[in-house]
């Protein structure tokens, strides 16, 4: 029961109604006044931080401030190193297939043939010999 109460007395801060009054300091004279609560004042702080926070990252994302970042770079070291990665890419696949072939010839050198071999079997007629 002290919980519920409790909220509401906080809730009912919340919505308290204050006046804020900026008067001339010479003659006293109330130049501007607004009816505020703590509530509305939360709400409109809340709310100006969201628009800067924003703002500040619409600046950075859609201008070319972003690439002061650190780590971002600029569009032509990403184009580099995309074309870089394709060509270590291609050259790892290279590296492959001269390893596989360099391991064939010396299995063909040591007399070690495959069980199964990727060729398919020729069956050639003889040739007779003529002694002419």
């Amino acid at each position: 029961m002290a919980k519920i109460s409790a909220e509401l007395s906080t809730l009912k801060r919340l919505r308290n109604r204050y006046r804020l009054v900026v008067m001339n300091d010479d003659t006293y004279e109330e130049v501007v006044t607004f009816k505020l609560s703590r509530l509305s004042v939360y709400i409109a702080l809340c709310t100006i931080f969201v628009v800067l926070v924003g703002l500040t990252v619409a600046l950075i994302v859609f201008t070319p401030l972003k690439y002061y970042i650190p780590g971002y770079g600029s569009q032509a070291e990403r184009r580099e190193m995309a074309n870089l990665k394709i060509r270590a890419d291609s050259l790892e696949a290279n590296l492959k297939n001269k390893q596989v072939y360099w391991d064939n010839i010396r299995n063909v050198l040591a007399g070690k043939l495959p069980e199964k071999l990727d060729t398919v079997t020729l069956n050639m007629p003889e040739v007779e010999k003529t002694d002419d």
